[in-house]
Parts: structure tokens; sequence; C-alpha cells
């Protein structure tokens, strides 16, 4: 009895065996198949948004570099983006720099000379991720003078942000065409632009530089006005290398980028489809420009197709901020930090 129990308990060992070897694609008679009816009840498996999705805490100025951003602002208040973004705008840089500096801000949409002398003055903890806007710099005229730089010889060019880029970016375009800023052409500076305004209404012949959207807002109020340079094409027309007249770029903290890398990148590719949004819906954007206040939605119809809304990133990205941040430089190397930024400056995936 003992040698049957013991030869049928070897048996059902062997079977044991044998069924655990047997091929994977027969599958186990004992095991039914979903019925139609549940197969049809199993959604489909689609990527989901991390259970802790990292917040972004983004600082801006109040113009053209967040334009760029209204579309991923509005989509961040509906729970729509992977990353939470809590937007602050701002009316002046200093404010984004001494937050920055103190590590409130994480990301920062900047002037393209302050991301360098931020670069400089935190010994390299920040770097440069994208270009969010190129030149926003017109010349406007209330007469039919200007048709091209040469013109503006003997003139007086009305303009703002003595020290500033505009005035960088005005001498190397002048001096590129063979003009002497210094002594062919007189420059007036002004501390606001309602001030250019002001002047550009009471004159019949009067020529300025300004940023957009205050073009927009300018010719909006005097039907005389007229753009009759843009200069980021007369920067190109002059510049011997790959460099553009830029206006604002992306920056972050190392530190940040180092604990969240995979949020950093998924942020840079949400911003880039806010951008490309924000190019190609123009009416709709506009109305988010004017709900976040950066200004009215009637400028922001006109203003948003001048205002060079883009978002360059990787070695284009690199060489068009090196190449103008070196004109600054050789201008004054102050407006850059005091050096140009080494290649640690430039964010890469």
């Amino acid at each position: 009895m003992k040698k049957l129990f013991s030869f049928t308990l070897m048996l059902v060992m062997c079977l044991v065996f044998l069924s655990g070897c047997s091929p994977s694609n027969q599958p186990p008679t004992d095991v039914a198949s979903p019925s139609p009816l549940e197969e049809m009840a199993t959604p489909e498996t689609s990527p989901t948004p991390p259970a802790n999705p990292t917040t972004f805490r983004l600082a801006s100025l109040k113009g053209p570099t967040t334009m760029g951003l209204v579309k991923l602002m509005s989509d961040s208040e509906a729970g729509r983006t992977t990353n939470n973004y809590d937007v602050t705008m701002y009316a002046t840089a200093d404010e984004i720099v001494t937050q920055l500096v103190n590590n409130e801000i994480d990301v920062a949409a900047v002037p393209c000379n302050l991301a360098s002398v931020l670069y400089n003055k935190t010994q390299g903890a920040i770097k440069v991720a994208a270009i969010n806007t190129l030149g926003v710099l017109y010349v406007v005229e209330t007469g039919e003078q200007i048709n091209a730089i040469s013109d503006l010889k003997g003139k007086t060019i009305y303009t703002t942000g003595k020290g500033t880029t505009p005035e960088y970016a005005l001498h190397y375009i002048l001096a590129k065409n063979g003009l002497d800023p210094t002594k062919d052409v007189t420059i007036e500076f002004k501390s606001e632009a309602t001030e250019v305004a002001a002047l550009l209404s009471e004159s019949s012949d009067a020529i300025a530089m300004l940023p957009q959207p205050f073009v927009t807002t300018a010719m909006s109020k005097n039907p005389n006005l007229h753009i009759a340079l843009n200069m980021s094409e007369e920067w190109d027309k002059v510049s011997d290398d790959d460099s553009a007249l830029v206006t604002g770029v992306v920056i972050a903290r190392n530190a940040f980028i180092e604990e969240n890398p995979e949020a950093f990148r998924i942020f840079l590719g949400e911003y880039n489809a806010s951008t490309k949004y924000v190019t190609s819906n123009n009416e709709e954007s506009a109305r988010l420009v004017g709900k976040y206040e950066i200004v009215p939605e009637a400028i922001a119809k006109k203003a948003l197709p001048l205002c060079n809304i883009t978002f360059i990133e990787g070695k284009e990205m690199q060489s068009k901020v090196t190449g103008y941040l070196q004109s600054l430089f050789e201008q004054n190397p102050k407006a850059v930090g005091g050096t140009m930024p080494d290649a640690a400056f430039y964010y890469s995936k």
C-alpha cells in the first residue's frame, strides 16, 4: 500500500513539473477567457501624469517674454499640463534677480544679457535653456524719410534704454552700416516709451526706435506713425556670424535642473508647444494676453505677429546667444557681467 502511495505521489509531482515546463503559448485549460463584454469594459492604457507633479516657480517680465507663455499658463490652471506652473509676472528685472539669487524662483524668462550677468554673479549657478523672444525693436517715423539704415545719418533718434541692450543693438547696427553712433546721428534717450510716443505725436517728421508692443500702442494713437525699419532684419543683414538680435531667454537654477531632470525636459516641451500655439492662433492668444493683463487684447492682436516669439534651443540657441553677447561685450563688458560666459552656461539635454 505504501509503495502504491509513493508511486502515485511521484507521478503527480512529475506531472506538475512537466506542466511548468510546457510552452507558454498554450493557455491553461482551467482559466476562462474574458467575455466580449469584459473586453469592452477594459479601458485603454494611456500615459498618466506623475502622482506628484513637479511645481515650477516661474518668473517673467510683463511684455513679449511672457506672451509666449500664456497658453502654458492657461493649460496649467486647467490641469492640462504634466507639471504645475506657478507663474508670476514682474514689472522690472531687478525683482526677478533678487528672488532668483535667493532661490525663491526656479525658472525665469529674462533679457538675454541679464542671463549672462546672473551667470557671472552667481558663479555659474544658472543655465540658459532656450531663446523665447528674438528682436522686438523697430524704427518708426511720422514722415517718409527712412527706408534704410543709411537714411538715419544726420537725424535725431528718440529711444529708451540708455546703457542697456537697445542702445547697444542700435550702436552695433549703425556701426556695421558705416555710421558713427556718436557723430553721424543724435540719439536722444527718454526714461519711458510714453515720453517718446508723446514726442512722436507732436512732430510731423520725428524718428524713434521702440520695442513692441509699445510700437503698436503708439501707432494706435497716432495714425501718422508707421514702421520704417525692423531692427531684427537689419541685424541679420550685417551680422557676420550666426548671432541674432535676442531679446529674451529662459533660464533655470542648476540645482533645480539637477533635482528634476525629467520634469525640466517636460517643461521645455510644454513651453515649446505654448509658443507654437501663440504664433499660430493669433485671436485666441490675444485673448489670453488680454486675460493676463499683459497688454489689451486689441493691441495684442496686432502686436503678437511682430513680437518675434519663438523657441530655440540646443546648438542654434548657443550660437545665436554667444554672437549676440559678444557684440555687447565688445561695446561694454559690464553689459554681460564682465566676462563672456563659458560653455557651461548653456543647457543641453
